[in-house]
């Protein structure tokens, strides 16, 4: 592994940014492991999903960041998550553009109903239309929030629209 990888990396990012699919490719390449923060917060079950208490929800998230390498990904920037902000190496913000979140959504739900691309939840329409909501809400809300958290708390940050380069990125870092 080269050694400029950082070893805690939080990764942050709208529905359709690409986040699962850069911590899944970082964690492959350089044998880090990747956890997605909405299955911190919830039990997955076949049947159902399962919210996790709060108590549960930081304790897991805790164990996770004890350990000496790993990248977590998610959209959250919750106070619960901000724990993690301050213990990762790095934190990579994909503010990957509007219109291009909005072909992945559509795209990765007609992906998981042909049962091509696994989904960790049941891919319904009403999950469908809460992305489109949840992605203006980012984009409106918690963008400008994580762009005020780098510049207030100085954190060691990196903002890319496309994720391609991220190797370049990271040895600059």
């Amino acid at each position: 592994m080269n050694g400029n990888i950082p070893r805690k990396i939080h990764i942050i990012g709208s529905v359709g940014s690409g986040k699962t699919t850069l911590a899944r490719n970082l964690s492959r390449k350089y044998s880090i492991p990747y956890y997605e923060l909405d299955n911190v917060v919830w039990k997955r079950h076949e049947d159902e999903d399962i919210r996790r208490s709060d108590e549960e929800r930081d304790n897991l998230l805790n164990e996770i960041m004890s350990s000496d390498r790993w990248i977590i990904e998610g959209a959250h920037n919750h106070d619960w998550v901000s724990k993690c902000f301050h213990n990762a190496e790095i934190i990579i913000f994909l503010d990957t553009p509007y219109v291009v979140r909005i072909i992945r959504i559509i795209r990765r739900f007609i992906l998981q109903k042909l049962g091509v691309e696994k989904a960790n939840y049941t891919p319904t329409f009403k999950i469908f239309m809460r992305m489109f909501e949840w992605n203006a809400g980012f984009e409106k809300k918690s963008k400008p929030k994580i762009l005020d958290m780098f510049r207030q708390d100085k954190m060691k940050s990196l903002i890319i629209k496309d994720n391609r380069r991220i190797d370049q990125y990271l040895n600059e870092v």
